[in-house]
């Protein structure tokens, strides 16, 4: 289990400090790393233990400034004061505020450590219990791109060089299926069935399997890819990652998140963003086009239909069809001419 670490900024930059208390019994650093071995040990995901243990690291060195080593040196009063610390947060970087939604994480990961030391008994109570959440707000997603935008990012890769066919090859993946960043990345050679026509997602979000459809096109860009590009980049030992870094390593997501957005910047769209424009617009298109949602949500990979129906308030064009038929002044009549 890797150290506990806490980031600080000095002179513009971010630098990792490490955590001062971390081996000092009975602290709150120390009843950490047992709290993420149990997580591990239950099979929590990988992705939420690192993300808790960012949550963590951030309130242990907020009480660290204020000499709080154990946790029943914590009290309601003190997390409260934490609560508006997070409000008031600004990103040394760019300025913007905490989103709600991240101090509502940050909050929810302090709950759960909490209530962990009352279940192994470190603590008699928990002061995290009546701690409330900020109140979740509802967000579409900023940039959607339409059909033609989306054409106009997947003819930015070079084709005729290994890495750009590459390219093309996982933004096609990408719009086909709607499959997750952190997915793409784990996808192996023996997860996709060209003849079928389908892709087998291992271990996504919520460690949930599942099976997506694939279209014609992307199954044949990638036909291409491996054919013509993966052995050029591939390098010994093999472990079978479908989408390869020009070194021969996996493709990480913090790249393939660079590779995304250089790509759509210089499409020329005018919009921001990187994978997930591909997800939404995936989602958006078979909405529009008549799919059942319930199919979108098995697309999406979402453990909740609620998730999923943000894209009924994305596609715009039926309730549009519904205006322009039915509101009485949506026409353009001849003296307005």
């Amino acid at each position: 289990m890797s150290p506990l670490v806490n980031t600080r900024y000095k002179h513009g930059k971010r630098e990792r400090v490490p955590d001062p208390h971390e081996d000092l019994p009975g602290s709150l650093r120390w009843h950490a790393r047992r709290f993420f071995e149990w997580q591990a040990v239950m099979n929590y995901s990988e992705h939420s233990i690192i993300a808790r243990r960012r949550y963590l690291g951030r309130f242990f060195g907020w009480c660290d400034e204020r000499e709080v080593i154990r946790p029943e040196e914590v009290s309601p009063e003190m997390l409260e004061r934490y609560r508006r610390f997070l409000y008031r947060y600004r990103n040394p970087e760019s300025g913007f505020p905490m989103a709600m939604q991240t101090q509502a994480q940050h909050l929810t990961a302090l709950r759960m450590y909490f209530r962990w030391l009352v279940k192994k008994r470190f603590l008699v109570f928990s002061p995290a219990e009546t701690l409330e959440l900020p109140k979740k707000e509802f967000r579409l997603p900023r940039n959607v791109l339409n059909h033609s935008e989306v054409e106009s990012i997947l003819a930015v890769p070079d084709a005729k060089t290994p890495l750009g066919l590459r390219d093309r090859a996982i933004l096609e993946v990408m719009y086909s299926t709607g499959i997750r960043r952190s997915e793409i990345c784990g996808l192996h050679l023996y997860d996709l069935d060209l003849e079928r026509g389908t892709v087998m997602v291992r271990q996504g979000k919520g460690k949930r399997d599942r099976m997506v459809p694939i279209g014609a096109r992307a199954v044949a860009w990638t036909e291409k890819y491996l054919n013509e590009a993966r052995a050029e980049l591939a390098r010994e030992p093999d472990e079978g990652s479908l989408f390869l870094h020009q070194n021969g390593d996996p493709l990480s997501p913090h790249r393939l998140s660079q590779l995304v957005r250089d790509a759509v910047d210089a499409s020329g769209i005018g919009k921001r963003g990187s994978c997930h424009l591909f997800r939404h617009a995936m989602a958006t298109q078979l909405l529009e086009n008549g799919a059942d949602i319930r199919f979108i949500q098995a697309m999406l990979g979402h453990a909740k239909l609620t998730t999923t129906e943000i894209y009924t308030h994305v596609s715009i064009q039926k309730l549009k069809d519904v205006h322009s038929r039915l509101h009485p002044a949506a026409e353009l009549k001849p003296r307005d001419r």
